[in-house]
């Protein structure tokens, strides 16, 4: 049965070859592109899986209420996490660790290499799920100078992950360490990342500032006994702070590891429901979208050969075949082309899954070794076939077998405006994803023009190594010596990310209650030179300020104004509630944007700071010096006074692209579905203009044979398909502005929407759907008339 099945299967493909190619194309494509953004989807829902605790596992973040808005921290102080396991019956454990992971380097046999390290209490080895593969997580940090490293660091340290317990490495040139553990390679979707970790009281006794209640420079893990209610904690946790240190107004919270990867997005304290999930959602959507395209082709295709199956029909209904038979033999032949589709879709995506890959930043796997992969792929086909083949069924088993064996022409009205309504939403879609593309692009490029303030071209940022500090003067003058550099400078934060900040200062004239949120910086005195900074008011920061007092200050525009109100902000001075330490305003620089590219930056206040207290360099190459002579000068000189450690480097401008990898993968992956969008409609669309053009055959030739054009009859042919895509751009316009314009109102920062975008939008759909339907016109238009008047 199952072979006479397959008999027929054949048989119906290869009568109409073209169509089924059309319509097997068309799935498969649509399977690809769904089965790939699912894989990514997957990724990401799945993020931080292999924690086997998950529920139950918990990061402290911190809510301090300012002038005009909450902030919310997401590092909490360094005393607090031994308070809540001692005095919070639900907690479990906890677990103090650096925030993000530090650079350092390592060396073994005169090799040295850095690895991103983290410094944890090992608790952390009980709460993650952290799998040793040699050692245990009991003895892992039994001695201070130990590490654990993962699979992959030992290859890289020791060129095997086998037999390395007890080998010793050396860490910054000064200090050996044992190696007590090898945990095994930490999937890239756990938001726990490291290559080595560290006991957490090294960072503790080198971090004297982590003592205070007021600082928030660690990350708190928490985990929660079973059937503790984390709303139950977070009442205790409320006012944790406030008793230690009753002028602090943070409030602690639990913010659950699920959320951690998805949902991480606040607004004044309160968690949005939105994050990285939205991008989950709206490629969700795309891939189904991209789906129904492919499946309305199938539909398309089908109805329009109608005629050539109407004798079929018949003959077979006269035979006794009931019209549920026919339906269901007609479904047999959309799931079995569905089937070929994904066949098709399985080759297509082992070919493409390395360019998404690189697109996507992921090392995603087809998988087809698990079991769900191989049922969602089946599930997928089984739902192309039946969507597909649904209302061409109803439509073909619902012939009358006497008008059909008569040879009385179909009455096609219904199917012809059902065939139509497709058409318009196909290329809405497309349209809707043309205008989507055009205005993610422009805004990223908007955000990415925005004037920040300084000036991060030829602007390189060097992490402090080894006596880079101490030997910071000589360094300098070797590299400004080099003629490649502009000059040098040292600061304690990278100038695009946050940095420290804080609150509870005081100056003349401010409000009473006022809580505003300042960052503070240490930099060399020629970091404002270096960057870009203007000096606008007063003067610049001196070596000699580093022993000043008052402390000499210099601070942004935004900082000035509210010190100053309507005079100037030189010579006022601020301190820190409580503290008789103050600090003098010397100069005033420009505001920068920093942190948020897209909203406004909190003010700065900048402190002159000796080497050893900083942690990057800023080199500023010469405008006129190419790039790659340039670095080679740089590296010569670091390796000159600083041998023992590689040249490590980042541009500032790499850094700040980096800053909008959701918007750009957003912007590429739409330049992507809007191109198959394209792609899969005007496969139906040739299609559908094949199949006018052979039904139009005679009324061509009388046409040609009384006079007509070529270009006469192609535009006749070609006019019925240009209506159905304007309908289809005045459905898409609106629908494509409201949707971006809410989406644009999630930036502070952001571009207004302008009509050519509508306008290129659409006259680009027309001019793709003249190319596909061109080919047909004009072949059916040079076709010689005698063959087509010819009677059989």
């Amino acid at each position: 049965m199952f072979k006479n099945f397959l008999k027929v299967m054949f048989r119906s493909l290869t009568k109409n070859k073209a169509y089924s190619f059309l319509n097997i194309f068309g799935l498969a494509i649509g399977i690809t592109c769904a089965a790939l953004i699912f894989l990514w989807v997957e990724n990401e829902v799945s993020y931080d899986a292999v924690h086997v605790k998950k529920d139950r596992l918990y990061i402290a973040r911190e809510n301090q209420k300012y002038d005009t808005y909450v902030f919310t921290h997401q590092s909490t102080p360094g005393v607090m996490g031994p308070a809540i396991q001692a005095e919070i019956p639900g907690v479990a454990n906890v677990c103090r660790a650096s925030e993000g992971t530090a650079s350092l380097l390592y060396s073994y046999n005169n090799k040295p290499l850095f690895a991103g390290t983290l410094y944890a209490e090992p608790s952390l080895f009980n709460m993650f799920t952290l799998p040793f593969v040699e050692g245990n997580a009991a003895s892992a940090f039994t001695q201070l100078h130990s590490v654990v490293i993962t699979q992959k660091t030992a290859v890289k340290f020791f060129g095997t992950d086998k037999n390395v317990l007890g080998k010793n490495i050396r860490v910054d040139n000064k200090q050996d360490y044992t190696v007590t553990g090898v945990l095994k390679d930490i999937p890239a979707n756990s938001s726990v990342q490291f290559e080595c970790v560290m006991p957490f009281q090294i960072y503790w006794d080198k971090s004297p500032w982590l003592k205070s209640w007021g600082n928030n420079s660690l990350t708190t893990y928490i985990e929660l006994k079973p059937g503790v209610d984390p709303k139950s904690v977070d009442k205790q946790l409320y006012g944790f702070i406030q008793k230690r240190e009753p002028q602090n107004l943070g409030h602690v919270f639990l913010f659950g590891m699920n959320d951690w990867h998805l949902y991480d997005d606040f607004k004044d304290g309160v968690k949005t429901g939105g994050g990285q999930i939205e991008y989950v959602r709206l490629f969700s959507v795309i891939a189904w979208i991209i789906i129904f395209i492919a499946c309305i082709n199938f539909m398309n295709l089908a109805t329009a050969r109608s005629e050539k199956r109407a004798r079929e029909v018949g003959v077979r209904k006269v035979l006794g075949a009931g019209k549920k038979s026919l339906a269901m033999q007609f479904i047999g032949e959309a799931l079995f082309m569905s089937f070929i589709a994904a066949v098709l879709a399985v080759i297509l995506m082992t070919a493409v899954l390395p360019a998404f890959n690189m697109l996507v930043q992921k090392q995603l796997t087809i998988g087809f070794d698990n079991v769900y992969h191989v049922l969602a792929l089946l599930g997928l086909t089984l739902a192309c076939g039946l969507i597909a083949g649904s209302y061409p069924s109803l439509y073909l088993s619902s012939f009358n077998p006497v008008a059909v064996l008569k040879g009385l022409k179909l009455k096609d009205s219904s199917a012809a405006y059902i065939r139509k309504g497709l058409v318009v939403m196909q290329f809405s879609v497309s349209v809707v994803l043309i205008i989507s593309t055009v205005i993610v692009y422009q805004q990223i490029q908007h955000i990415k023009s925005r004037q920040l303030g300084f000036d991060k071209d030829k602007l390189l940022e060097i992490g402090l190594q080894g006596d880079m500090a101490k030997n910071y003067i000589p360094i300098k003058q070797d590299l400004l010596n080099s003629g490649f550099v502009q000059s040098v400078a040292l600061s304690d934060h990278s100038i695009i990310y946050g940095g420290n900040n804080t609150s509870g200062m005081t100056w003349d004239g401010k409000a009473p209650g006022s809580e505003i949120l300042i960052s503070q910086r240490y930099v060399t005195p020629e970091f404002f030179e270096t960057s870009g900074l203007k000096v606008l008011e007063g003067r610049n920061i001196a070596e000699i300020d580093t022993a000043s007092k008052p402390i000499a200050m210099v601070v942004t525009q935004s900082l000035a104004k509210l010190m100053g109100g309507k005079g100037s902000a030189l010579g006022k001075r601020i301190h820190y509630n409580g503290d008789t330490t103050s600090a003098v305003v010397v100069g005033v620089v420009n505001d920068y944007v920093y942190g948020n590219m897209y909203g406004k930056p909190d003010p700065v206040m900048f402190f002159s700071s000796a080497p050893k207290n900083t942690q990057v360099m800023y080199v500023k190459i010469k405008a006129q010096q190419p790039v790659e002579a340039s670095l080679a000068a740089i590296q010569d000189v670091l390796k000159k006074d600083n041998p023992t450690y590689p040249f490590e480097y980042r541009f500032v401008d790499d850094q700040f692209n980096q800053m909008f990898l959701s918007e750009m993968l957003v912007g590429k992956l739409s330049r992507v579905f809007a191109a198959l969008a394209i792609i899969i409609s005007c496969l139906g669309l040739f299609g559908l203009a094949a199949y006018t053009a052979e039904r139009r055959i005679k009324e061509i030739g009388i046409r040609k044979v009384l006079g007509a054009s070529v270009s006469g009859i192609a535009s006749l042919l070609s006019k019925d398909f240009l209506q159905l895509v304007i309908i289809s751009c005045i459905i898409a316009f609106p629908v494509a502005y409201w949707a971006m314009q809410n989406w644009l109102k999630t930036y502070q920062y952001h571009i207004d929407i302008q009509w050519w975008v509508f306008a290129v939008a659409g006259i680009s759909a027309m001019i793709i759907a003249v190319v596909t339907i061109s080919f047909q016109s004009i072949k059916a238009a040079l076709a010689n008339p005698v063959k087509s008047l010819r009677s059989e």
